[in-house]
């Protein structure tokens, strides 16, 4: 076993703390889920979770918070695919091949459902937002780590923006498509969305041809190449 190998590999303790920190997300959807917005607290969390106030408290600095790590759970595992991509591949390839990896369309059914019931609600997105912003910073350390310490930064910036309002539009167009639907066959086609928007920014935006029934086919998009013209630095 290597060096970096064993580093990889999480103390118990870390995975204790990755353990909890996934249950109270977990409890706070579930919870938002059966009460409603604004009908529970930090309190019915911690309940629901089996730990106690101050345990919350040292993971979340409140409810919202609680409720934005779901978004940045699907966010930080498309992360952790792309930072598996080699490392000579385009960026936007990469992005794109990372989404893919996640083929599972129940990948995205947490951070579907979250957009779904809290959508109205002004605190709670902008606690989504954040999470959103969140991984942006993500983004641009690991570009920067991929292209090397010299590479420009308003192009990291750019970049990274540009991925983000990707997935922040293929949300949006997908809930206006599907409403509250979480069935399987709505969570693939927010998978796509997600996978195509990436294409898109590859592509330079060009405009798409009108489109066929089988565009609307989640299936008939899982092995195309992207469309990247080798945009990256």
């Amino acid at each position: 076993m290597t060096i970096s190998e064993t580093t990889a590999i999480p103390s118990r303790r870390e995975q204790n703390k990755v353990a909890t920190r996934q249950a109270i997300a977990d409890a706070a959807l579930a919870v938002l889920r059966s009460r409603g917005v604004g009908n529970f607290t930090v309190e019915d969390i911690a309940e629901a979770a089996g730990v106690s106030r101050r345990t919350f408290f040292n993971y979340f600095p409140s409810l919202e918070a609680a409720l934005a790590s779901v978004t940045e759970g699907f966010l930080d595992h498309a992360l952790e695919q792309f930072r598996l991509r080699p490392s000579d591949e385009p960026i936007l390839d990469s992005a794109r091949a990372a989404l893919m990896a996640l083929a599972d369309p129940m990948t995205v059914s947490p951070m579907a459902e979250l957009f779904s019931l809290t959508h109205d609600n002004r605190a709670l997105v902008r606690s989504e937002l954040e999470a959103w912003d969140h991984c942006t910073t993500q983004i641009i350390d690991a570009a920067r780590h991929r292209l090397g310490p010299d590479v420009n930064e308003l192009y990291l910036r750019a970049l990274a923006g540009s991925i983000i309002s990707c997935g922040k539009a293929a949300m949006s167009v997908w809930f206006e498509q599907r409403g509250p639907d979480l069935s399987p066959e709505s969570l693939a086609s927010l998978r796509q969305h997600l996978i195509d928007a990436i294409g898109l920014l590859g592509s330079g935006f060009t405009a798409p041809g009108p489109q066929s029934p089988a565009s609307h086919d989640p299936a008939s998009h899982a092995t195309q190449p992207s469309a990247d013209p080798q945009h990256s630095a």
